[in-house]
């Protein structure tokens, strides 16, 4: 799963922008964030790849009035509506955007190049036809939030059940790296977001950190074939609710609007 997924980077601050809530400038900057560039591929009206600020104003001209985030998985087409050519593409991604008031999404594609230490990362967004319907699976914040403080007692009985919670130096230092970029704001939603998606969202990306970490950081002590399954097995639907929490909370401000 995507700790801080690109699609929440450009949900939020397009959100943020189309409310008048940020500047281009500052929308667009937050969005690519770390990556050198990036560009939109598809949008009607244009014949190639333009720039965020240009793309993000057609899409607002089109009629856009929000964007909503997916992340599916495989057997969970979560925040998809469809048609199945959008649905794999996004799934294939693992993440896309939809677009609220034109049936559009976007689903990212990242390059990479250049030597390791100085890896220049490239985005481009496609620009697909999507079906206007109630996205698939999105819970309530209210609801998130209930099913995340059970996820995550869920997961730190399991780990540790399992011998796999996460310790050790590599752990640690993703666990620093966390906590360093949350208290310089960068786990923060955009401006318009209401304090109870910043909480969700922040014990989302905890519990997403957790999950990571055990697959990641060895097999500990489940060296057993079947210790191994029973892991994976158990982290399955933790990882789950994870994601369905991170959805709810990037999509808050949508629905906080269109409920008025």
């Amino acid at each position: 799963m995507h700790f801080e997924p690109r699609s929440g980077r450009l949900a939020a601050w397009g959100n943020a922008l189309l409310a008048g809530l940020a500047s281009p400038d500052e929308a667009v900057l937050s969005i690519v964030g770390e990556d050198a560039v990036h560009r939109v591929e598809g949008l009607p009206g244009e014949t190639g790849p333009v720039g965020l600020t240009l793309a993000l104003g057609r899409l607002r001209a089109l009629g856009v009035t929000g964007l909503r985030v997916a992340l599916p998985a495989p057997g969970h087409p979560l925040g998809l509506s469809g048609p199945p050519e959008f649905n794999a593409r996004a799934l294939e991604a693992e993440e896309a955007v939809v677009s609220v008031g034109a049936a559009l999404g976007l689903v990212p594609e990242v390059s990479e190049a250049g030597p390791a230490g100085d890896v220049h990362v490239s985005v481009t967004w496609h620009v697909l036809p999507v079906r206007e319907a109630p996205p698939a699976d999105v819970p309530s914040l209210g609801e998130a939030e209930r099913e995340l403080a059970e996820a995550l007692r869920e997961a730190t009985e399991v780990l540790t059940r399992l011998d796999v919670a996460g310790s050790g130096p590599v752990a640690e230092a993703a666990l620093s790296a966390y906590r360093a970029r949350a208290e310089a704001g960068r786990e923060a939603l955009a401006p318009g977001y209401p304090a109870r998606a910043v909480r969700v969202l922040a014990l989302a990306q905890r519990v997403d950190l957790m999950v990571s970490l055990a697959y990641e950081n060895g097999h500990g002590g489940a060296v057993a074939a079947s210790e191994m399954a029973a892991r994976a097995e158990a982290l399955r639907p933790v990882e789950r609710v994870a994601r369905r929490a991170l959805v709810a909370a990037y999509n808050s401000a949508v629905e906080a609007r269109e409920r008025g």
